[in-house]
């Protein structure tokens, strides 16, 4: 069950569920039926992840998919979202040139889409912007450890915060932090790194691949529940196989509409 007892979810909820020590889970969601379903199962957070360029639109990175086709995936999820705070993604390049760009485009996105919070990759190069955002009265979730929009910078998907990199990490943690955030998600660390860093910042820290220690856990839902072909992450537990189903279903609609068992008389109008 959530770890957050409320009718509403709010950034304060984060708080006081890491204060009480009440894991918060997440997942993403891009449209409004898987919303309607994770919200009515108690999701704490849904994110709506610039992960849809993946999942969604077949695309081999995060990196091209635009403002707008954000803001079209935020509207349906926050439109059937009753309980879950939803976050949005910020694209790549809707925030990197300025903070005064950050703010047009998170109030843009808050505007259009009834969402209520943005997620914003980075840490201490981030700090102006998340500011930013925040002082214009939008709450702001970071990103730190693996960063998808950084995937080539950083040379892939490669775990973060190892060796010296552990510092670095807690350094970002704390930058964020200190610029506002109400949450920051720690992505393909070291558990060990991301439950000390857990410990030392006052806000909630949202693990994929970051180990058990961490404030909450999110996945991507196709990862999850086995709608994506192909091999995964480590990180992701299988709790269901709905491509096999899914599958399996199609099969047997062709098969059925081929020998004209479908549509039968019941199925039928006189």
């Amino acid at each position: 069950m959530s770890g957050i007892e409320a009718k509403r979810v709010r950034t304060r909820h984060f708080f006081e569920a890491k204060a009480a020590g009440s894991p918060i889970s997440a997942l993403t969601s891009y449209d409004a039926l898987s919303a309607r379903i994770f919200d009515e199962a108690g999701i704490d957070m849904l994110l709506v992840g610039d992960s849809a360029a993946n999942v969604v639109l077949g695309r081999e990175t995060t990196l091209s998919i635009t403002v707008e086709e954000m803001i079209v995936f935020a509207k349906a999820v926050a439109l059937a979202a009753r309980r879950a705070l939803v976050v949005v993604d910020l694209p790549f390049g809707s925030y990197q040139t300025s903070p005064e760009q950050a703010v047009a485009t998170a109030v843009k996105i808050m505007k259009e889409t009834g969402a209520h919070a943005v997620k914003v990759e980075g840490g201490e190069e981030r700090t102006d912007t998340i500011a930013a955002i925040v002082a214009a009265g939008v709450p702001v979730c970071g990103h730190i450890g693996f960063t998808p929009q950084s995937e080539h910078a950083l040379g892939g998907p490669v775990i973060q915060g190892r060796g010296s990199g552990a510092e670095k990490l807690a350094r970002d943690a704390r930058a964020v932090e200190a610029a506002g955030a109400f949450a920051v998600v720690l992505e393909m660390v070291p558990a060990q790194i991301a439950a000390e860093v857990t410990r030392e910042i006052s806000i909630a820290t949202i693990g994929i691949g970051a180990g058990p220690d961490t404030d909450g856990q999110i996945l991507v839902w196709q990862d999850a529940f086995g709608l994506n072909q192909g091999k995964t992450a480590r990180f992701v537990r299988h709790y269901a196989s709905l491509g096999d189903s899914l599958f399996d279903a199609a099969r047997a609609y062709a098969d059925d509409v081929s020998t004209r068992n479908f549509p039968a008389v019941e199925e039928s109008y006189e």
